[in-house]
């Protein structure tokens, strides 16, 4: 598994400065195989509100599996968004590569020494 994050800004219509953040996860075969076996494409990685520092406001933000792998993109006023929003994108791949990791192991044991 790997994770594309693109980062791009654009003018906003009184002058100010837009961006724009992607991230798309592109996975092996084996893995795309076991996302499409068992089913997980709704599952929900990270489900967060976001408040915004000294605005007042929350970005309610969701991540699963098939948003995901089809890439998502996020419209952000202030580059303290993209940083919120990049370490939550990255938290929800921790989780994802832990789904995977579940996944292959069925049908087999694991055995934990402690």
């Amino acid at each position: 598994m790997k994770l594309y994050i693109m980062r791009d800004q654009s003018k906003g219509l009184l002058g100010g400065v837009k961006f724009e953040l992607t991230a798309r996860v592109g996975l092996t075969n084996e893995e795309s195989e076991l996302v499409k076996k068992y089913k997980t494409e709704k599952e929900v990685l990270l489900k967060r509100e976001i408040k915004i520092p000294f605005t007042g406001r929350a970005l309610s933000f969701g991540l699963t599996i098939g948003s995901l792998t089809a890439g998502q993109t996020f419209k952000c006023n202030d580059i303290t968004e993209i940083l919120e929003y990049e370490k939550n994108i990255k938290e929800a791949c921790e989780a994802f590569k832990n789904y995977i990791e579940v996944m292959k192991s069925f049908g087999g044991e694991e055995v934990i020494e402690y």
